[in-house]
């Protein structure tokens, strides 16, 4: 679980570094649907890995 995080921190510095636009990482982490898209992506991904395919499709169905 904490690799998770950690993954997703490690994704919003990227994203702050490379959009000039983007001012701090909160900005990234709240307001950015990109990095949102991402997060689901992520959830959705662990539950098809582990055969939860009907959550898996519902997570993908959120965004």
């Amino acid at each position: 679980m904490l690799l998770f995080f950690r993954q997703l921190w490690e994704d919003a510095k990227n994203i702050l570094i490379k959009d000039p636009a983007a001012k701090n990482i909160w900005t990234v982490i709240l307001l950015y649907p990109g990095f949102h898209a991402l997060i689901f992506y992520r959830v959705a991904h662990f539950f098809y890995k582990h055969n939860l395919f009907f959550l898996a499709r519902l997570i993908s169905q959120i965004r």
